[in-house]
């Protein structure tokens, strides 16, 4: 009885918290809806992943994990990432008149034209690369022919506009159940290979159709949010000439953020490469494993990020300071408290969860994925900050953090996996992941006020 008046109370003061936090409140709304759609299609992307892991045994998943890496490593390192100068620029225009919303159209367009050229870029790198390095890039005669194949995916990865547009006009559950919906389609497409008897090559051709669908997906969702918002006509046609006069510095905190972003890509997508060339491809596929188990929770710091970030820019183009701060200690306490019961959680459960999922043989894995965890939480704390960041124009001192914590985690990275496998890639997240939260947390506190 004293047990359920205490929790009544405590969810009446939640509720009563939640009520003067009309933002906090909404904030949390959409990131219920993100997350949502997260989890379901995580849960049911893990499904697809069960059934190849135990369609091809652990060396032939390891060989179609370092083809996904690579190609997902490529985009990353030429994308633009051009969702956020876009959202950063686009969420200062949105509440002008018609001359806003013409400026809105070519800023569309700018990440547009962006989007693609860093999409065939990447392609045409991807596969020269493979040509020319692939021994220096774990990647065997025998895999290069598939490796070049799964480059095919590359110019259809125009994510970064589609994204801007839908979280600008706050289409939250567009992203969130479109994902649910290709990973639905990947499952399916993964259950008929393994009912058929597929083999690498099939598989391959599996997780290459479940790509081009989602990216398509994504593309087809901006397109009618934008047409509703009657912003499609005149898009095409939209100049883009004289872009950088209308939105000042546009090109710098563009090249700064992807720089940035390149960076960080040589840890966090060449990292499963590195394990399958300095140890061996089952221990890149154990390896890979624990990747995506993390990445199902540090997806709740994406989705933080998703809409978290637009809302920064706003108030701090307002000056709204003390608002700014409140969201930013509010969801950093959040997400630490999430990463700190995922922790526990995983260290309880994670080797029942493998053993049922893909099988005893795949067990080494749940050692990687409790260290793993560890470097998540920080990593989701960080998310916050270098959003704040970000939105106060400060990309120079996200840079200059992901300088020094990338370096960090190269120089532990070549020292421990040789002497220690894959759980020698666990242990440079770790260290990388504690040097950029901790030099962007000084970086903020040092920030004036606009």
């Amino acid at each position: 009885m004293l047990f359920q008046r205490k929790f009544s109370y405590e969810l009446k003061r939640l509720r009563q918290l939640l009520d003067r936090e009309q933002s906090l409140k909404e904030r949390l709304q959409h990131i219920a809806h993100l997350l949502s759609g997260n989890v379901l299609s995580s849960i049911v992307g893990l499904i697809g992943f069960a059934l190849t892991a135990r369609a091809l045994g652990p060396a032939g998943y390891g060989i179609l994990a370092l083809c996904f890496s690579y190609t997902r490593a490529i985009e990353r390192l030429v994308s633009f990432q051009s969702w956020q100068p876009l959202i950063k620029y686009g969420a200062q225009v949105q509440e002008r008149d018609d001359q806003g919303a013409n400026e809105l159209r070519s800023l569309l367009k700018f990440g547009l034209l962006l989007d693609i050229s860093a999409a065939l870029a990447g392609w045409l790198i991807a596969v020269v690369l493979v040509l020319t390095f692939a021994p220096w890039l774990g990647i065997s005669e025998d895999m290069s022919g598939l490796v070049i194949l799964y480059c095919s995916v590359l110019p259809f990865q125009l994510s970064g506009t589609p994204t801007a547009v839908l979280r600008l006009y706050g289409k939250f559950m567009g992203l969130a159940y479109g994902q649910v919906a290709t990973s639905l389609i990947r499952v399916s497409l993964c259950a008929i290979g393994a009912l058929a008897g597929g083999g690498l090559f099939e598989f391959a051709l599996i997780w290459m159709a479940a790509q081009i669908i989602g990216a398509s997906v994504l593309v087809a969702l901006a397109v009618v949010e934008l047409r509703r918002q009657e912003m499609l006509a005149g898009l095409v046609t939209a100049p883009v000439r004289g872009i950088t006069a209308l939105f000042p510095g546009l090109w710098r905190f563009s090249i700064s953020t992807n720089l940035s972003l390149t960076i960080r890509t040589s840890a966090n997508e060449f990292d499963t490469l590195l394990v399958g060339y300095l140890a061996d491809p089952t221990s890149a596929g154990f390896y890979h494993i624990a990747k995506r188990v993390g990445r199902i929770a540090q997806q709740a710091g994406v989705q933080v990020q998703a809409v978290l970030y637009p809302e920064l820019a706003r108030a701090w183009a307002a000056r709204a300071t003390v608002t700014f701060h409140r969201a930013v200690a509010q969801m950093q306490g959040l997400l630490l408290g999430f990463g700190l019961l995922l922790i526990g959680g995983l260290y309880l459960l994670i080797d029942p969860v493998l053993k049922w999922a893909v099988g005893p043989a795949f067990l080494a894995a749940g050692p990687l994925v409790v260290v793993q965890s560890i470097a998540v939480t920080m990593t989701l704390c960080g998310a916050v900050i270098r959003s704040a960041l970000l939105a106060m124009g400060r990309e120079d001192q996200v840079l200059h953090s992901v300088l020094i914590s990338t370096a960090a985690f190269h120089a532990t990275a070549l020292t421990l996996i040789p002497a220690i496998g894959a759980m020698g890639a666990n242990v440079a997240h770790i260290v990388m992941a504690s040097l950029w939260l901790s030099t962007m947390m000084v970086s903020y506190r040092r920030t004036p006020t606009p």
